[in-house]
């Protein structure tokens, strides 16, 4: 039978948008008017970000955030969608297209927030991990004991066979590559557990030892496999799928990939999904060209003519100072919101012209300051990150995200509805300027502080929309795994160089408000008192009245000491620069000139342009990840080892030859 053409995409803008918010926001097209704003619809800014993915694949037009803004009404929409398609109209990043590269297990460059995470698993910065990961434990229930282990081993082949970063490994200095399927080393089988025959008591005990053991010891995509699944089968036809996944290698959206994907794999043995036409792999390398672009030139200009306008990070009351944390640990406190306090505070939102993560993003910046006693402070904020370069950008695994600072400076008397206005203004001008990372931002500005301390360690993030932005929430049925219980779950995470992180979700139609802090950092009952404050402020938002309460800040805008101060590091660093500035000039013995050699070498200079032994490796261009680098290539080169906290006190030519001839228990 002859089939029915698709109708081709409509040449007016207008239309063509109109459909496009149809169709995402499930809303008659006809219902939609040219004044009418995305928010107003029900859009919030990850459904935006879809939004821009299909004017892509139905128009060719690129859209930047800033044209895809959820104040936006339809003709502005349109109206960007028309310049952009234009020829001179440009675009995200004009000559950036993801195309596949001709050897797709070489090696790529790892993007701005994966380096962070790569440098916060060596151990010298502050609030480092021997692994950066995110875990998570649901039920199952009704499941098929006898099939369940091995339609998960399939599933789990599968989808590492049809995402490539399932297979992501990261070298010593800072690189990625994926091995080949047929590697040994990509296999990652499931662990299961038979737990069938246990008690409750026994159960329960050995669920919070296995919580316990993955949240310490995760996957490091560094020395093995970047992902960990587990199978424990329980009494009664119950189990549990527990997960454990390296932050280098899987972000939040690419979490709820996984689990989609490895279910639906699960529960039909012949799901054989769309190809990937291109990899994270095409995605990171068009994108080290990114720089070169004006429009990633234009945001770092706004950005950098700000920087000495940013305030410092909230100063929590804290228990240890950071330096003093030997082993960081971060726990969890979470509560929710009911199906009808949830949709509830989304009503209260719309009627107030906000999204629901501006709101719970106010509340979170009110609790902030009552516990910090100031009213000023900068926030990082953790974003999607994905430029629609690509149509299989939205459908790939990988570390996609990033972060985007944000300054609060909230009014000594506000009220829930003031501070959602003024976080959603604020951080829509942020994400207007996101070609530069938050982590590339935070280098500068630690660089013109003169400290290596995080800074921005308190974080927000929320993924609120993600389910609807995916087309759906994960699905309850699983196949042989049976039926999957989201509202019965665990998580964990472990992210380097943060001290106080709130994270919001949804869980089926719930609300989850989470907080994760770094346990040694804070006494629990000012943890407490935080979270208690944040979250019953998160709840008012459900009620008109909760948007209209005055709430009486501190006085103070800003602290009366520096939260960011790297007083121990800096006095050290200021002894070795006196020590060194008395003999600063070229380097003086062939030890110090390898030493020369490699840092010429990471930071990109021509061989034998001079280099002051005893010049600042920062203060001359040299970032966090090249650090790593430099050490990593004096250790492989043979010149020495210096471990990275040694380095961090006096990052200097001479500093380096020194600490190596006492390593070696040489004398000059």
């Amino acid at each position: 039978m002859p089939t029915t053409p698709a109708p081709a995409a409509p040449t007016d803008p207008l239309t063509l948008v109109r459909r496009i918010w149809a169709d995402i926001l499930d809303v008659p097209a006809a219902d939609i008017g040219p004044d009418d704003t995305f928010l107003s619809l029900g859009g919030d800014s990850i459904l935006a970000v879809r939004t821009a993915a299909l004017v892509r694949r139905r128009a060719g037009a690129v859209l930047a955030l800033s044209d895809v803004r959820v104040e936006n009404t339809l003709a502005e929409f349109a109206t960007a969608v028309a310049a952009r398609a234009h020829p001179s109209g440009g675009s995200i990043a004009p000559g950036l297209e993801v195309t596949p590269r001709p050897d797709a297990l070489a090696p790529f460059p790892l993007l701005p927030l994966q380096q962070g995470y790569f440098v916060g698993q060596q151990g010298a910065w502050e609030l480092s991990y021997t692994s950066a990961h995110h875990c998570l434990d649901f039920a199952l229930h009704d499941v098929d004991a006898d099939e369940a282990p091995e339609a998960l081993r399939d599933a789990l082949q599968r989808l590492m066979a049809h995402q490539p970063m399932l297979r992501a490994r990261i070298t010593a200095d800072g690189r990625q590559h994926i091995l080949d399927p047929d590697d040994p080393d990509a296999i990652v089988t499931p662990t299961v557990y038979d737990w069938r025959e246990a008690s409750p008591e026994q159960v329960g005990a050995r669920v919070n030892e296995l919580r316990e053991r993955m949240r310490h010891h995760g996957p490091n995509p560094q020395t093995g496999p970047g992902i960990d699944i587990r199978l424990s089968l329980l009494p009664g036809g119950r189990a549990r799928i527990h997960s454990a996944t390296s932050l280098l290698l899987i972000d939040g959206w690419s979490s709820g990939l996984l689990y989609r994907d490895l279910l639906a794999f699960a529960a039909d043995w012949n799901a054989v999904p769309a190809p990937l036409d291109v990899d994270f792999g095409d995605y990171a390398t068009t994108l080290a060209a990114l720089p070169t672009t004006p429009r990633w030139i234009a945001d770092r200009d706004w950005w950098w003519e700000r920087l000495a306008e940013l305030p410092q990070s909230p100063a929590l009351p804290l228990a240890v100072e950071p330096d003093a944390v030997a082993e960081p640990m971060m726990s969890g406190r979470e509560v929710r919101l009911s199906a009808t306090r949830w949709r509830a505070l989304q009503e209260q939102c719309r009627a107030h012209a906000v999204t629901p993560s501006a709101a719970t993003l106010a509340a979170y910046t009110v609790a902030l300051a009552r516990a910090a006693g100031h009213r000023r402070f900068l926030l990082g904020t953790l974003q999607l990150g994905r430029l629609p370069l690509h149509p299989d950008v939205q459908r790939m695994i990988g570390a996609f995200s990033t972060t985007v600072p944000l300054a609060i400076e909230l009014a000594e008397r506000t009220t829930l509805a003031d501070a959602a206005r003024s976080a959603s203004e604020d951080l829509g001008e942020a994400l207007a300027h996101n070609l530069v990372s938050g982590v590339e931002i935070g280098r500068e500005l630690a660089r013109r502080r003169g400290t290596t301390r995080p800074v921005a360690p308190v974080v927000f993030q929320s993924t609120l929309g993600v389910d609807a932005a995916m087309g759906g929430a994960i699905p309850e049925d699983a196949g042989p795994l049976g039926t999957v219980d989201l509202k019965d779950h665990h998580q964990e995470l472990r992210t380097p160089q943060v001290a106080l992180e709130a994270r919001l979700y949804e869980a089926r139609d719930e609300l989850v408000i989470g907080m994760s802090a770094v346990e040694e950092l804070f006494a629990p009952a000012d943890l407490d008192a935080l979270f208690t404050d944040f979250t019953t402020l998160v709840d008012a938002l459900a009620e008109a009245d909760g948007w209209r309460i005055v709430h009486v800040l501190p006085q103070p805008l800003d602290p009366g000491h520096d939260p960011d101060s790297d007083t121990p590091r800096l006095h050290a660093r200021a002894r070795a620069r006196e020590v060194a500035r008395a003999a600063a000039g070229p380097p003086r013995d062939g030890l110090e000139e390898a030493i020369a050699d490699a840092w010429r070498a990471v930071l990109g200079l021509p061989a034998g342009e001079p280099v002051d032994r005893a010049a600042d490796f920062f203060a001359t261009g040299g970032d966090s990840l090249l650090a790593v680098r430099l050490l990593a290539g004096l250790t492989r080169g043979g010149v020495g080892r210096v471990p990275p906290r040694t380095f961090l006190t006096a990052p200097t030519v001479a500093a380096l030859a020194e600490a190596i001839r006492e390593e070696h228990g040489t004398v000059r």
